[in-house]
């Protein structure tokens, strides 16, 4: 039993590396009984292998850690949470062939179906809801989070571990998830909180450390500090200043949907119905929505990875060109850029490295000729996309496995946007991406609707939609809302659409 005042959890001199790349220096961390932290810092200081050697998927090369007083090696995450810690991943461990019922009752002890009731009841409880018969595979990244943080939950933890756990959420249902945190903090739960939403850390969170190249660089109090000083804090120098509008009027419609209908084999995924909007050459449209309302069905039928019959071709057009028919491939070679939501597996092969996976859809660029590959051209092609995205890798050979979740992102955007498309559609252009890296990221979406390219955007950030759309929409239950003029909506008003609740006319256009 551990005596009155003694940290939760305490680490010290914790350091680890990776062949040449050392990822943790001389860590010292303290967390307290009853208390909510954030782990704050750019993407690739260090914050994900520090969690995973707490939670014991990672060994430390050097260091200590104690556990409520006494020094602990957990050598798996079975260890980790026999002793109360529990952690959601950024990139998830679920298995995607067994159903979110199955998945949880691989960790959670219990009857199916008193298991079955829990994940019901919590997720309604939370505003996390997943139906326990859902087969993962056909789940979005979002839904997968939400499996992951009710699992967690269900094994009633000492100590719980959230790498952006709010990133799936509509506003309303972030407040009162806030609510659930303080609850349990309040109970006895400490909460290791990682988000790069600034003003979230400074509203949930009791202390904050922060990491800067593998080393703690400062501790601080979230409420007494600002948001703009916490993220110079975090990337060691000041934020860029926002990126003029500069609005022109908007060209020629570059892509657009004509009452687009789809209902997939899945049974369990959504419906799309009677969808239509249209993207204009030098604007940026927006979808928002909770996830596992269409996006991902939506997604595969405009980037051409589900095709529709011939006879329905004209649902979907590139220009005043229909290409429901047409595969990816075609369609980017009419001028279609494409970033999936998943990162890891879709927008880019793990055990490729990065030259390689920069091939995959930039082949047409001159890094294939007569079917042989252009070493050169592609090493370059990976070179320039790493340097002008500020991709923390140690070079164009390392495996896009070994990149944190943040730097791969910044690469599988950066392709995209290098290959200068008419069209370019991103979903969660900046999922899991540090406030510097995101904030560039929308500088050059910006910059690209300035110089007249016309931009779709899914992303469950309405703090992201809001910062680069002039319109947008909500998708719920497979259909959309009216158009939205974004600079006449409100975050309350996407919000009440999200959940079904808005009323009254939109400021459509």
């Amino acid at each position: 039993m551990a005596e009155e005042g003694t940290p939760l959890l305490r680490l010290s001199g914790i350091a680890k590396s990776y062949g040449p790349v050392q990822a943790n220096r001389g860590i010292d961390l303290t967390v307290r009984p009853n208390s909510i932290h954030a782990i704050l810092g750019e993407n690739g200081a260090g914050k994900s292998t520090l969690m995973k050697m707490i939670y014991g998927v990672e060994a430390p090369d050097a260091g200590t850690i104690a556990w409520r007083g006494a020094p602990v090696s957990p050598a798996s995450p079975a260890d980790a949470r026999k002793l109360g810690i529990g952690m959601v991943f950024q990139h998830f461990s679920l298995f995607e062939t067994l159903t979110v019922l199955e998945n949880v009752a691989l960790v959670v002890p219990g009857k199916l179906s008193d298991l079955a009731s829990r994940i019901t009841d919590l997720g309604r409880e939370y505003g996390l809801d997943v139906n326990p018969n859902s087969l993962v595979h056909a789940l979005s990244v979002g839904e997968r989070q939400r499996v992951e943080i009710l699992r967690c939950l269900m094994l009633d933890p000492a100590l719980l571990i959230l790498d952006e756990p709010t990133s799936v959420l509509p506003p309303q249902m972030v407040d009162r998830l806030f609510v659930t945190l303080r609850v349990l903090r309040d109970r006895g739960v400490s909460i290791l909180f990682i988000s790069h939403k600034l003003e979230e850390i400074r509203a949930l969170c009791d202390d904050a450390t922060i990491l800067r190249d593998g080393t703690v660089t400062g501790r601080v109090d979230p409420r007494e500090a600002s948001a703009r000083e916490l993220a110079t804090m975090m990337i060691g120098r000041a934020m860029p200043p926002p990126l003029p509008a500069e609005i022109g009027t908007p060209g020629a419609a570059m892509l657009e949907l004509a009452g687009l209908d789809w209902a997939g084999p899945d049974p369990f995924a959504p419906s799309l119905s009677n969808l239509s909007l249209r993207v204009r050459a030098g604007e940026i449209v927006g979808i928002a929505g909770i996830s596992g309302n269409g996006q991902s069905e939506l997604a595969g039928l405009i980037s051409g990875e589900t095709a529709l019959p011939r006879s329905r071709m004209g649902e979907i057009l590139l220009g005043d060109a229909p290409v429901g028919h047409l595969g990816a491939a075609e369609r980017r070679r009419r001028g279609l850029a494409f970033v999936p939501e998943e990162r890891l597996g879709h927008g880019a092969v793990p055990e490729l490295s990065l030259w390689q996976n920069a091939i995959l859809t930039a082949h047409g660029r001159g890094l294939v000729r007569r079917g042989m590959v252009d070493r050169r051209r592609a090493r370059d092609f990976a070179k320039e996309c790493i340097a002008d995205f500020d991709v923390r890798t140690p070079g164009d050979h390392a495996e896009a496995g070994a990149l944190s979740g943040g730097n791969l992102q910044k690469f599988v955007v950066g392709r995209e946007i290098m290959l200068e498309p008419k069209v370019l559609f991103v979903q969660q252009p900046t999922w899991g991406v540090d406030v510097g890296a995101a904030a560039a990221i929308r500088r050059r979406l910006i910059e690209m609707r300035n110089a007249g390219c016309a931009i779709l955007v899914i992303s469950e950030e309405i703090e992201e939609l809001f910062e680069v759309s002039d319109r947008l929409y909500v998708l719920r239950s497979g259909k959309l809302s009216p158009p939205l003029v974004t600079s006449d909506t409100t975050y309350e008003e996407v919000g009440e659409w999200m959940i079904g609740a808005a009323e009254g006319t939109a400021h459509a256009v």
